[in-house]
């Protein structure tokens, strides 16, 4: 029996979570914390580094603690991460010269509109699979060396560095000796080539990023470097797995074959569809973005539909309403009611994202009567999640000519019996939970376990994929279709919104 075990570091966009497996893919131990989220201006979204850093030490700590395991015994650590977060840190230091822009934060709206009206939106298409967008890296980047004091000057000096998340951390836990990312996180900059699997320098002109703060890319199954022993408990680790958090949970999912497709519930939701080799073009408002790597075999491509804000609303009526006191209410609240009554939610709190792509779209709550209460308000907020995975599902389809005959799903949200039935419900099509939810966190893993040998291929891997719970539509087809075209309707009125009339 294989010794040992893997760490995953899943730096989150609300909190991160440190999960500690064995060989049999089973948790060991675990731990979570959330931090603070900064909104300095309406449409800002930012956290600090450091803060990241410091909770993510302390939880692989705790994680190893209750394990009972000690960091010597670790063969591998994996990192997963938020992704289009933009990060810069001082080279000599290792410390953050501002708060991370996070993927959610819009301030670089103008920027992108300024991109499309220069009509570079194709050519960033074609090269990168993205479209021009606040969301990504790039024009985060670009805000950042122009808006910090002196940064641009130190960055042409070489005294800066750029990285997502995953860069960051790897920075940290190996005392500054590696500067990388992997080709998932690559490919959500903007800047990167995901045909030439490159740096794209028209990109970095065009966004006037230079090229030295840009970290090395590297597959997303690989050894980057070893933990400093200093900081990581007296022990050098392999740090050998990275990716996205989406692709990671695609990996984790074990869709390891073209066709095959993951939604991922969480802060936003993530639908990915793998397309092999091929990197399929999207011309129905999907991204085009690298899967992974995974040593030195070809890269492997996904069509993936971004969700801003999914379990987010959720934290919002929590959090800004108060109309809840946590998440796991809504699932009572939503099944006292026997339908939605014409209340539906748009929740476009940060725009809208795929297949919309709307910046300037803003939340809306529709179809109030004064029999409308805060059940109705939970379901609406609960049903949009699944209405805008339809949404996204549907334009895979048309993209790709594959006809979805299943949906792997994870993420928190799983638990909410409700809601998976009624994605069930108007998707027209079984949702398949499986045994390890955390699949973000897995697919981490077995990534970082496959470059040290831990695990010896996907094949061994993906016999490990068991589903938990499985759930079959039950509504009849003109009811689904009802019930989306109000749902359409009430996007049409949420579009736009913030635009100057």
């Amino acid at each position: 029996m294989t010794t040992g075990y893997v760490l995953a570091i899943d730096q989150g966009t609300t909190g991160t979570k440190v999960i500690v497996f064995d060989h049999e893919g089973g948790i060991r131990g675990q731990a979570y914390s959330e931090f603070t989220q900064h909104y300095p201006q309406p449409g800002w979204v930012e956290h600090d580094a450091e803060e990241i850093w410091r909770v993510s030490i302390r939880l692989v700590e705790e994680a190893l603690m209750k394990a009972k395991v000690k960091a010597g015994e670790l063969r591998a650590i994996g990192i997963t991460n938020q992704r289009e977060t933009a990060v810069m840190w001082e080279r000599s230091t290792g410390e953050a010269v501002a708060r991370a822009i996070v993927w959610q934060d819009r301030r670089t709206a103008s920027t992108c509109d300024e991109l499309k009206r220069n009509n570079l939106e194709e050519l960033f298409r074609e090269k990168t699979g993205l479209v021009i967008d606040a969301y990504f890296s790039g024009t985060k980047i670009k805000w950042l060396l122009d808006n910090v004091k002196n940064l641009r000057e130190r960055a042409a000096l070489g005294e800066i560095a750029f990285g997502t998340i995953d860069s960051w951390l790897v920075w940290k836990l190996t005392g500054g000796a590696a500067h990388v990312t992997d080709y998932s996180n690559a490919s959500r900059t903007l800047l990167y080539n995901i045909k030439t699997l490159c740096w794209d320098d028209e990109l970095l002109q065009i966004l006037d990023v230079p090229r030295t703060i840009l970290p090395e890319v590297k597959p997303s199954s690989f050894i980057y470097g070893h933990t400093d022993p200093e900081i990581f408990f007296g022990a050098s680790i392999p740090v050998a797995g990275i990716a996205g958090d989406q692709q990671a949970a695609l990996f984790g999912q074990g869709c390891y074959h073209a066709g095959t497709a993951k939604n991922t519930y969480g802060t936003g939701s993530f639908i990915l569809l793998n397309t092999g080799t091929q990197a399929v073009q999207s011309r129905a408002g999907l991204l085009t973005t690298i899967a992974w790597g995974i040593a030195d075999e070809p890269v492997e491509y996904a069509l993936e539909g971004s969700v801003f804000i999914t379990g987010a609303g959720v934290q919002w009526l929590r959090d800004g309403l108060g109309i809840i006191k946590n998440a796991a209410e809504t699932e009572a609240l939503a099944q006292s009611l026997k339908s939605n009554d014409g209340v539906y939610f748009v929740p476009a709190l940060v725009g809208l994202g795929a297949p919309h792509w709307d910046a300037y779209a803003r939340a809306l709550l529709i179809g109030m009567t004064r029999g409308t209460t805060r059940a109705h308000v939970a379901r609406a907020a609960l049903e949009s999640m699944c209405y805008q995975t339809r949404d996204v599902v549907g334009a895979m389809e048309r993209d790709s000519g594959i006809r979805l005959t299943e949906l792997r799903v994870d993420g928190g949200a799983v638990n909410n019996q409700f809601l998976m039935q009624f994605q069930s419900d108007i998707l027209g099509v079984p949702l398949a939970v499986p045994s390890i939810t955390e699949t973000t966190s897995l697919g981490a893993a077995y990534l970082a376990g496959l470059a040290v040998g831990f695990w010896k291929s996907r094949e061994e891997l993906e016999v490990k994929w068991k589903v938990s719970r499985r759930y079959e539509p039950r509504i009849v087809e003109t009811e689904r279709e009802r019930l989306y075209s109000r749902w359409l309707r009430a996007v049409e009125r949420a579009r736009g919104w913030a635009l100057e009339s």
